[in-house]
């Protein structure tokens, strides 16, 4: 990865991190998709996301059919928006499960990182894309300059795409 994209895809690191839930998206048996929220539970340097899923889940169905995910992310009250897309892999890993684990993960898995139940869902990124967007009034602005000069405004913000 270029220097240019190393330093884009810490920025989209510093977004999922700070906005750590958003929705992820599979294609189901009937290649529709399906979307549902998730926690991220962690980034690494590689590009790799972590999540728990349950053993009895759909989205391990869907992904044992089709390794292609999406994971959308939104702040609106920042004005941060973040879209990636990568593949998809279930693992046991009752060590890694330990490293990502927190108290509140109790509630889904009551036995802990070791629970038969629980499994992680490894999403590696291949492509991203972020957008951080002003406030209302720039998007004011913009339409007043756009009316009075008659030229669409063009994006407004900031608008990265990582491949």
């Amino acid at each position: 990865m270029t220097g240019a994209h190393a330093g884009e895809m810490s920025r989209v690191r510093e977004l999922i991190e700070t906005i750590r839930f958003g929705f992820l998206t599979t294609i189901d048996l009937h290649g529709s998709f399906h979307a549902r929220p998730v926690q991220t539970l962690g980034f690494e340097p590689d590009d790799t996301l972590w999540f728990f899923t349950d053993r009895g889940s759909g989205k391990v169905e869907e992904l044992n059919h089709d390794i292609r995910v999406s994971l959308a992310y939104a702040d609106p009250a920042a004005h941060a928006y973040v879209a990636v897309c990568g593949s998809g892999a279930l693992l046991r890993d009752p060590h890694k499960a330990r490293q990502l684990w927190s108290v509140e993960q109790r509630a889904y898995y009551p036995q802990g990182p070791e629970d038969e139940r629980l499994l992680l869902l490894r999403v590696r990124i291949e492509r991203a894309e972020y957008w951080l967007t002003p406030s209302r009034v720039a998007y004011l602005v913009a339409a007043a300059k756009a009316v009075l000069s008659g030229v669409p405004a063009g994006i407004i913000g900031e608008n990265h795409k990582i491949e």
